[in-house]
């Protein structure tokens, strides 16, 4: 049992004593399900095994026969579920996932790609003996092409755990796979198979940093675009098992309940079979990544009996220790790495028309709003495939030809979300910012979030142009506005990101390792120091040189910086350092969580939305529904879809462009 475990053997345990509890529990009308519960997550795997064997003697009956008369549902299959041996409930759980009507890939695929050698070769076993068939020839019948072949080659246990590195196969490896997919027309699936397969897993890790140098993007990332379907699904698990299994588990646990109802099936496996390995490492993961505890989450989602059973198999709330494992320090560290060596396609939603003709345009739109009623569909048709700078031609040609002010005639045809979705398209990205910054500020409230992802995201080159346009439109100067309406460091924070100046730059190794220094001494500050501290660095470095400065501030203080803020920080403060990390960590993830709060939950923050898709729509908004798909399992077209509707909807669906 590892260290990292949540369940461990009982002391003083006495195998005929539980058996007899276990007996006098189930007896009678109704069983006393919290005994139950409470006795079985209190034992270790081995001694419930003994639990069994005193049961018979004792009672000459069989304990599991029993328990599944006495309990049902999902509390059933999960303490029916703990008293089986790791090995055949891996059997148990390949076997359910072959037999019957339609394969489990996930299952097949989450069980094989995360066990070590001798785990699998006692799943292999157990299975033979439970069964009387053969697991291979069970998998092979009923999988088919590279999928079949890369489940076999896990089925054999073989891969190499010698803990030997030669550094020479690392780098033919890592040109090996390079060679195999991303370099040519086609990809040579064997090679993959043959290396992922089989080499052991510090080699690998080894391998997956030398291809990201050649390749200039990740391993995962070439997975993605080169193979497909279960196969792709597969060698991504694998990958991150190699990575790092705790959050390979970690991830699935969070996909298994969120999004709509819950994947309990998932959720039972994981929780047992990893709750005497690497429980508590899977918990560290899980708050390192989501920003909540594990056992908060499956509070929210689970109830009951079920419930209880499962928070006991967690073990204890993250959110109230704080602690951070040096497992959890490791990936942080890696994901730092991973975010300063890969090189981000970005890509836009909306690109420049073919054969534009502005007074065309023009002239549509002036008969889209003639007479009575609006033609909405033809203003939708011409804003959203148009590229802004075309929409500016189309504002001129319509002044130029017509002597109208497109703007003011597209507001009194319009309303609500509509209008302001459509002007915000028109709008040049200077105008649309600085309206965006009016906004948030006018009236009663202040929307502070607005102001924070405006400043953080935009270039140097944009702020500028975003405090010209405001000092266009409103007379005074952006700088002036946030001044009067923020105060304290919040305020302190905004100017000094609105002054657009940024270093713009690589990273420079020597003053990230004392920049990152500067910010761990920091941490040992009062609040007020320390906030101006990480201003000092959070706000002026460049986002390359910052990936580099929060890497080695891993390395100072064993913590991520996210942690850290989000533990020594509060209120507006503590957002705007919180978004310049994400955003300096993945610019695209970052807005694709704004999207997310943005819809989820009660109301939608229509204003929001809006400003990220028509802001983002030319720029990344295609990373931005990658990055939504890859954490919410769903696409943003989907979320969107059911959040939104009319016309409304329909425009932000071509902005939005495909469903993925």
């Amino acid at each position: 049992m590892g260290m990292c475990s949540t369940i461990t053997d009982a002391p003083d345990f006495n195998a005929s004593a539980d058996a007899e509890a276990l007996y006098n529990a189930m007896k009678g009308i109704g069983s006393d399900k919290e005994a139950i519960l409470d006795l079985v997550t209190s034992r270790s795997n081995a001694q419930r095994q003994e639990i069994i064997t005193a049961y018979k003697s004792s009672f000459g009956k069989d304990l599991i026969d029993d328990l599944k008369y006495e309990l049902t549902g999902k509390f059933e299959r999960l303490i029916v579920s703990l008293m089986r041996t790791p090995a055949y409930h891996d059997a148990k759980e390949i076997h359910d996932a072959i037999k019957g009507a339609g394969t489990n890939e996930r299952c097949l695929i989450e069980v094989l790609a995360s066990r070590n050698n001798q785990q699998t070769h006692e799943m292999v076993a157990a299975y033979k003996d439970a069964y009387g068939s053969d697991i291979e020839e069970d998998v092979v019948g009923d999988t088919s092409g590279h999928f079949k072949k890369m489940l076999v080659v896990l089925l054999q246990g073989t891969r190499d755990e010698s803990g030997v590195v030669d550094a020479d196969l690392v780098e033919q490896d890592a040109q090996d796979l390079f060679a195999a997919g991303e370099e040519q027309w086609g990809t040579d699936e064997a090679k993959f198979i043959m290396i992922l397969g089989s080499r052991s897993v510090t080699h690998l890790r080894m391998v997956f940093d030398a291809y990201e140098k050649i390749a200039e993007k990740s391993i995962e990332d070439s997975i993605k675009s080169e193979l497909s379907g279960d196969f792709e699904r597969l060698m991504l698990a694998v990958v991150q098992c190699i990575r790092s299994v705790p959050m390979f588990f970690a991830k699935r646990l969070y996909k298994s309940m969120k999004g709509l109802g819950t994947a309990d099936n998932t959720l039972i496996r994981i929780m047992i079979s990893r709750s005497e390995i690497d429980m508590l490492d899977i918990r560290e993961c899980f708050r390192l990544r989501y920003e909540k505890s594990l056992y908060n989450m499956i509070k929210d989602d689970t109830s009951g009996d079920y419930k209880r059973t499962l928070l006991n198999l967690c073990g204890g709330d993250d959110d109230l220790a704080g602690e951070f494992f040096p497992e959890a320090a490791q990936i942080a560290y890696k994901m730092w790495e991973l975010s300063a060596m890969t090189k981000v396609q970005l890509r836009p939603t909306i690109r420049p028309a073919s054969n534009f003709d502005p007074a065309a345009d023009a002239q549509a739109l002036r008969k889209a709003m003639k007479g009575f009623g609006t033609d909405e569909d033809a203003i939708i048709e011409i804003v959203t495939k148009r590229s802004n700078a075309q929409r500016q031609e189309i504002r001129q040609s319509f002044k130029s030809l017509l002597g109208r002010d497109l703007m003011k005639d597209l507001k009194s045809e319009l309303s609500k979300n509509l209008e302001r979705l459509i002007i915000g398209l028109m709008l040049t990205p200077a105008e649309f910012d600085a309206k965006m910054m009016q906004k948030a500020m006018e009236g009663a409230g202040t929307d502070e979030h607005a102001l924070i992802e405006i400043l953080v995201t935009r270039s140097n080159e944009e702020i500028l142009a975003m405090n010209a346009a405001y000092q266009d439109a409103y007379k005074k100067s952006l700088e002036d506005a946030i001044q009067s309406d923020t105060s304290g460091h919040f305020c302190r924070i905004l100017v000094s990101l609105v002054q657009g100046a940024r270093e713009e730059g690589p990273a420079d190794v020597e003053r990230a390792n004392a920049d990152a220094q500067e910010l761990a001494d920091a941490c040992n500050a009062d609040s007020d120091d320390m906030e101006m501290k990480f201003m000092s660095i959070l706000c002026t470095r460049s986002f390359p040189h910052l990936r580099r400065v929060f890497q080695e501030f891993v390395r100072c203080t064993n913590k991520d910086i996210e942690q850290i803020i989000k533990k020594e920080m509060s209120g507006d403060v503590k957002n705007s350092f919180y978004a310049i990390v994400r955003s300096v960590k993945n610019q695209p993830s970052y807005f694709a969580d704004r999207l997310y709060k943005a819809m989820k939950g009660l109301g939608t923050d229509d204003r929001a939305l809006i400003r990220i898709m028509v802001s983002r729509s030319e720029i990344d908004l295609f990373n931005i529904r990658k990055e939504f798909k890859e954490t919410h399992d769903a696409s943003l077209h989907e979320f969107i879809q059911g959040d939104t509707s009319g016309d409304y909807r329909k425009t932000l669906l071509e902005i939005c462009g495909g469903e993925d």
